[in-house]
């Protein structure tokens, strides 16, 4: 499975914010759509990611407001991206490695989605379910299964 699949299932909607946009107005856009993070984007690029992490970080580190604070003073400047190409496999030990929960899905330097691991751990358990499913219909209809014949193995 690749990471075209998650976002095939998981839709295109992206949210993006500028480097220079105060903290406040990117917290307010992800609490407006229940999201964890933003890719921050400059000119076109990705720059960086914004993330509950970060933010928490930021609030604790400015005496528990947001104050004055700007997106590119605590966001993450050098996230973990993938391709619509990349095996899911692949994403899970890359995520598990740096802790990261978002992910960023570049085709060259166009942003296509993002994924977090709660997307790429129900493509697998999905997949695991499907393949489940199959294998007890598999099973069911074995011959000699419905109590006839038994069937010889070697």
């Amino acid at each position: 499975m690749k990471v075209s699949d998650i976002l095939r299932v998981k839709g295109g909607a992206l949210f993006t914010v500028s480097p220079d946009q105060p903290l406040g107005e990117a917290l307010k856009t992800m609490a407006e759509h229940d999201i964890g993070s933003l890719v921050v984007m400059e000119h076109g690029d990705l720059v960086g990611m914004l993330t509950f992490r970060e933010v928490i970080q930021a609030i604790v580190n400015n005496g528990g407001t947001v104050g004055k604070t700007i997106v590119r003073t605590v966001m993450d400047n050098a996230p973990l991206t993938c391709t619509l190409e990349t095996e899911i496999d692949e994403v899970r030990r890359m995520m598990l490695g740096r802790h990261a929960r978002y992910m960023p899905v570049m085709n060259q330097r166009t942003l296509m989605g993002v994924i977090s691991f709660y997307d790429v751990a129900k493509a697998v358990v999905d997949s695991q379910d499907f393949e489940n499913r199959m294998l007890k219909a598999y099973i069911r209809d074995w011959p000699g299964a419905d109590g006839g014949e038994p069937v010889q193995t070697l």
